[in-house]
């Protein structure tokens, strides 16, 4: 079995991946971090994974970006790997990030569902077939997400950019700005409300036609499925550093 720790449980999806793992028969859940310790689960909650009595195979990341960057020194220590769900890092942050898969296999993806691979697979190439169209990605999200624009906007400009020779700029704040916009540039919006799990469009458009290809979660299931199945592929690789795309 493979014994499984979840950082950030007490979170949506940390909560939903312990809810999965406990399901499955070839896991094991150790528990989880959370700032605040709790008993009153069918899992052990830490607020120091130094009080665990044993070390897990793997650990599903799920938290802020402090708290990934506070715990890899754990994960190096005993030889843990990681799969990396959290976004919104720094510069700074990533770049310890991948210092760290020098060490440890990691496992990092801005978006744990098959169909947003799918997806990012599907704009890069339609990028390449309409080169004049102007970029647009809209995303929204629950009212307690913390990081704007999401990590799975900016994973899917990535996708287009790099299948373009990284010719693109990323525009996040047209209110700053007071001129035309930029015939290379991506532009985001991003909305916030409710419980919304996730919505993702993107929008090429020319002067008598628009196209939209949009992806909406309907549950969180299918990224706490993602990262499990993450976890499995990664205590079984030998690369230290993947980044899913």
């Amino acid at each position: 079995m493979l014994k499984t720790f979840i950082n950030g449980i007490s979170g949506k999806m940390g909560s939903e991946v312990a809810n999965l793992v406990l399901k499955k028969h070839d896991f094991q859940l150790l528990g989880g971090l959370n700032r605040f310790p709790c008993s009153d689960n069918s899992y052990p909650i830490f607020s120091d994974i130094n009080s665990l009595s044993e070390i897990p195979d793997v650990i599903i990341d799920f938290s802020a970006p402090e708290a990934t960057i506070s715990i890899l020194p754990y994960c190096i220590s005993n030889h843990v790997p990681i799969v990396i769900a959290t976004t919104g890092f720094s510069k700074e942050q990533q770049d310890i990030i991948k210092n760290t898969s020098l060490q440890i296999p990691i496992f990092q993806s801005s978006n744990m569902s098959y169909e947003i691979s799918l997806l990012s697979h599907i704009i890069s190439e339609l990028s390449q077939k309409l080169p004049e169209a102007d970029i647009e990605i809209v995303e929204t999200h629950h009212n307690q997400k913390k990081d704007s624009p999401s990590g799975t906007a900016l994973l899917l400009a990535d996708s287009i950019n790099h299948a373009n020779s990284d010719v693109y700029l990323y525009e996040l704040n047209r209110m700053q700005k007071q001129e035309k916009r930029n015939p290379k540039e991506i532009g985001f919006s991003s909305i916030r409300g409710g419980n919304i799990v996730g919505e993702h469009s993107v929008f090429f458009f020319n002067s008598n036609e628009t196209l939209e290809i949009k992806h909406t979660a309907h549950s969180r299931t299918v990224f706490a499925e993602g990262a499990i199945k993450a976890a499995k592929f990664l205590v079984l690789q030998k690369k230290r550093f993947i980044f899913y795309e």
